[in-house]
């Protein structure tokens, strides 16, 4: 109890002024930053708060303002519709993305099998969001098993708190190989993707967003903004893929 006050009260301190002039909170997926902002223009009064989704979802579900959340994983958003944190009439699917693997300038092509893979890191760390909260790490995960190379790369694994943060590792060159979505390397000039992942190897990558149940009328229309003809072009515009079924 003592911790949960106490976040709630730092989060306050940190983001009143901000918070005191919102007219929309949102919370959004570091991978949908380019579309987000670019639809957050349209609304002058709203401000962004962007993270992994996990970690997003667990700050709401202890006191965290916002009044619309946008994830990149489905179970994240079933725990805040089982726990009541959200409108669950308001939940829906927005977009779709792929999983790829990058490496900087002049990496060639890699294989998605041992012996590729361990030459292409050259004893280096493989870049992942955290794979038990981020979703890109969790689908890495999922992806890495089904290859029958989680084994061989789980002591490598240079783990980070969203996949924006996986990504610039190996723009720095402090990781030679990570693992983010498709959508994220078109905003990094210096890297490319090396190889893809089948689809078939991890859980679809779906995003999902909804109003909390404090949400405001500008949220609503906010919302209303985002899923109009306008608002998915932008984010077909940035590289993301229409929603994919339940």
């Amino acid at each position: 109890m003592l911790n949960r006050l106490f976040f709630v009260i730092l989060w306050a301190t940190l983001f009143a002024g901000q918070v005191a002039r919102a007219e929309v909170t949102i919370f959004a997926a570091a991978s949908l930053k380019e579309p987000v902002d670019a639809i957050v223009a349209e609304f002058p009064g709203a401000v962004v708060s962007y993270g992994g989704s996990g970690t997003l979802a667990r700050q709401i579900s202890i006191g965290a303002p916002a009044d619309v959340v946008m994830l990149a994983n489905s179970d994240w958003m079933t725990f805040l519709r089982d726990g009541g944190h959200v409108q669950p009439q308001s939940v829906f699917g927005f977009a779709s993305n792929s999983l790829v693997l990058i490496g900087g300038p002049g990496q060639p092509p890699v294989q998605l099998d041992h012996a590729s893979l361990a030459a292409a890191l050259q004893g280096g760390r493989l870049a992942v969001g955290l794979t038990r909260a981020v979703p890109a790490g969790i689908y890495a995960k999922e992806a890495l098993i089904y290859l029958d190379l989680w084994d061989a790369v789980r002591d490598q694994l240079a783990e980070v708190d969203n996949v924006r943060a996986a990504l610039a590792l190996v723009a720095r060159g402090q990781a030679p190989l990570g693992i983010v979505y498709a959508t994220d390397v078109r905003i990094a000039n210096d890297l490319q993707v090396v190889a893809q992942f089948p689809p078939e190897a991890h859980a679809p990558i779906r995003y999902t967003a909804a109003l909390t149940n404090d949400a405001s009328d500008q949220a609503v229309e906010f919302i209303a903004y985002f899923r109009s003809e306008a608002g998915q072009a932008i984010l077909q515009e940035a590289g993301f893929l229409p929603p994919v079924a339940q």
